[in-house]
């Protein structure tokens, strides 16, 4: 009888420990993936600005890329930790416990960079980034709802929803104030890339966490992220250098040519980081780091008519607030992620 009523003990006193140490990697998942959403609307200044120096927005992208890819490859060549984790990855896909898809997140990554050096020089950083936004939550609530990513299934909670939506009505407020600042269609219809692009990148977000999970290697994920979105990206740069010819000389601005740089950073942070925080709420947490660095950089360094806009203020103070009501309702039933 004694041995009966000391067991619960134990596993009280491990429940109780365990939940600020939870607490706090959540903490540590949103900070980091708040700075890697800042980096990214660097990135989208970087291969924007690219784009529209080559006048080739498709191979914009594969520099951008490719260059990240390169960068991966020399670190393999020195890194025995990277060099075991790309085995162990190849090792589950052969057992199965990852599947073919899980390494095609790389073409969600190929077509947000090739989004990046279509639009952002047209629309600037602010409105590309609202429109990933767009896609990304909704995209993220599914893909929490359906355990898609390595933490399993996520409860659709209200405060979950209510995340979701404020975050979508930031993105429409910034919309209505572009709209109704310049007025010109063309300018929404360019939201359409940034929207599937976004969309793409929370499944994009799921599989990573896959590949980084089964392989122990954050920056195996961004190696098979890579590999499969230049594959992509040098189909779509072929074709377009059949259609329209090649530029006439690169950009000499060695900064221009870091985008690849910076994504390798990004990838490596959220399929790191996925398993502690969700998908939904990594989206939510690098959409913040989004508005706010596409906040600064259209304050501090616009690009021709694409400024900074009240509206774009707003829409980064609710996307923040979004975050906390997210986080309240992501955590996860007991047993949830067991079953399916």
């Amino acid at each position: 009888m004694a041995t009966a009523s000391a067991d619960p003990a134990p596993d009280s006193a491990t429940q109780t420990a365990s939940t600020p140490t939870s607490t706090i990697r959540k903490l540590w998942g949103v900070v980091l993936a708040v700075s890697a959403g800042f980096g990214m609307s660097v990135q989208a200044r970087i291969n924007g600005q690219l784009g529209l120096e080559l006048g080739d927005s498709a191979l914009a992208a594969v520099i951008s890329f490719g260059g990240g890819l390169l960068l991966l490859l020399c670190w393999l060549a020195v890194s025995r930790p990277m060099r075991a984790g790309t085995r162990a990855a190849v090792a589950a896909l052969r057992s199965g416990r990852l599947r073919p898809w899980h390494f095609l997140g790389g073409i969600a990554g190929g077509t947000y960079v090739l989004g990046q050096s279509l639009t952002v020089s047209l629309i600037g950083v602010a409105l590309f980034t609202v429109g990933v936004v767009a896609g990304q939550t909704v995209s993220g609530l599914f893909v929490d709802r359906f355990g898609l990513g390595p933490s399993g299934k996520e409860p659709t909670t209200v405060l979950r929803v209510a995340g979701a939506v404020m975050t979508v009505a930031a993105v429409a407020g910034a919309v209505a104030g572009d709209v109704a600042g310049q007025a010109d269609p063309a300018r929404i219809a360019l939201l359409i890339l940034p929207f599937v692009a976004g969309a793409g990148m929370a499944v994009q977000q799921a599989f990573n966490g896959h590949v980084g999970a089964a392989s122990g290697s954050s920056l195996t994920a961004a190696l098979v992220n890579f590999t499969t979105g230049t594959a992509m990206l040098v189909l779509a740069s072929l074709v377009s250098l059949a259609l329209h010819g090649a530029p006439a000389a690169l950009p000499g601005n060695p900064v221009l040519y870091l985008g690849g740089l910076v994504g390798i950073v990004f990838i490596a942070v959220a399929s790191f980081v996925v398993s502690w925080i969700g998908v939904l709420l990594l989206g939510l947490s690098t959409v913040a780091g989004q508005l706010l660095g596409s906040m600064l950089l259209d304050a501090f360094l616009p690009t021709e008519g694409n400024g900074l806009t009240t509206s774009t203020v707003v829409a980064c103070g609710v996307a923040l607030l979004a975050i906390g009501v997210a986080s309240l309702g992501g955590r996860k039933r007991p047993g949830a992620g067991k079953h399916g």
